[in-house]
């Protein structure tokens, strides 16, 4: 469906670039309205800030943990409320489906001679989303419990449960793993990762029809409630916000989180020195005997809306790109991401995405159907999370909700 295979294949590349291939010294000026919604972590205020700083450009940005929720409605009306949404693989699928963003080719022609190619996506042959960094979830440690512990680094979920164990019989920390289990999306994703993990397939080749009521599916949520019963009693409203702030707490020991996150973990604001300091970024972790990472490669982007006037999408498809470009790189920036902009250079925060890349993980789905079995997941996952119904039953619920919006959306006949 998209040139995922290039982006990630150049994304070694652009990281060794040290040096620029265009200038990134030129003003930004343009005459339009510039709107973004999208995720609030570090590295997108970081976009979006440098996207609002270009001259002549009336901008705003909602940046929430809700962006995916509310960047299809907002981009539905004519004029659309949002000029731009920043998206990583799933959520442009949405956008796409729902014919609310527009190819960027001819803006391409118009406004980006500086883009490389590798940044840009490109669906059915028309570029509809400029990426701008490589994202990935991977093991965050705490090094000084796992030492007070006797332990080595975990590099599986088998190994980890273990440490989580021995890390609560010795008193060290009664719920010492965190994750991003929030009901919704959060838990699907994780759901998304640990059945890949085991090998799974979503859905029966060449078709819509979902295939996840197996025995991956059931490994899956077996593991998962597992690992749950280290973390905290209300990990089921715990997306990466409220994980973040578990860690720097001192709370937790280990977790999968996003490369994206890990510079705020891994800095001295809002955490005792003995956690920051001790924050450690490890590989992706295996479960089972699969041999795949139990993870998933995105990139993020940025879009332009399709229902706004063309000096709006001029403005805004200016803004953005000058907001991916080198300009947006210096000494506080360069840690916040595996950025995919020329002249990236690696930080230590990044070598958990680097390992990630590196041990061969797969990239999120990009079909058009996966974004109803992640909403079905995320929907019917949870009664089994609290010990409510079978795995076998939460898979069949699943099965049954993602059948019938897909057969509603015309992808099952």
């Amino acid at each position: 469906m998209t040139k995922m295979t290039k982006l990630m294949g150049a994304t070694a590349v652009a990281m060794a670039m040290g040096t620029a291939a265009y200038a990134d010294g030129h003003a930004c000026a343009a005459d339009g309205r510039l709107s973004i919604i999208g995720n609030e972590f570090p590295a997108i205020q970081s976009v979006a800030a440098l996207a609002q700083s270009c001259d002549g450009v009336e901008s705003e940005a909602n940046l929430t943990a809700d962006h995916q929720s509310l960047n299809v409605p907002g981009m539905t009306g004519n004029p659309a409320e949002y000029t731009t949404a920043i998206v990583a693989n799933s959520s442009i699928v949405a956008l796409i489906n729902n014919d609310v963003i527009q190819p960027l080719d001819n803006l391409v022609a118009q406004y980006g001679a500086d883009i490389p190619d590798h940044m840009k996506i490109s669906v059915n042959g028309e570029i509809m989303a400029i990426a701008f960094m490589a994202n990935a979830q991977h093991l965050v440690y705490r090094a000084d419990i796992l030492e007070a512990a006797g332990l080595e680094v975990p590099t599986s979920y088998e190994e980890v449960l273990a440490a989580a164990e021995t890390i609560r019989e010795q008193g060290l920390l009664e719920n010492p793993l965190g994750g991003a289990y929030a009901s919704g999306w959060n838990l699907a994703q994780e759901f998304n990762n640990m059945y890949i993990g085991h090998g799974g397939e979503f859905f029966e080749p060449g078709t819509a029809n979902v295939a996840i009521n197996n025995e991956a599916g059931i490994a899956t949520l077996e593991m998962m409630k597992a690992l749950s019963e280290y973390m905290n009693p209300d990990f089921l409203t715990h997306d990466s916000n409220a994980t973040s702030a578990e860690w720097e707490a001192g709370n937790v020991a280990l977790m999968n989180m996003w490369g994206s996150r890990t510079g705020v973990l891994m800095d001295d604001e809002g955490a005792a020195e003995e956690v920051y300091s001790n924050t450690m970024v490890s590989g992706p972790l295996m479960v089972g005997d699969s041999g795949v990472p139990a993870t998933t490669l995105w990139w993020d982007g940025w879009t332009v809306s399709k229902n706004i006037s063309d000096e709006d999408a001029a403005a805004t498809f200016q803004a953005m790109a000058h907001a991916v470009s080198p300009a947006l790189l210096n000494d506080e920036t360069m840690s916040q991401a595996v950025w995919l902009i020329d002249g990236f250079e690696p930080q230590t925060v990044n070598e958990g995405v680097l390992a990630t890349v590196s041990a061969g993980a797969k990239p999120y789905p990009m079909v058009p159907y996966q974004g109803l079995l992640h909403t079905a997941l995320g929907n019917e996952l949870s009664d089994f999370m609290q010990g409510n119904e079978s795995a076998e039953q939460a898979l069949a619920d699943v099965e049954a909700a993602y059948t019938a919006a897909a057969t509603e959306a015309g992808f099952i006949q």
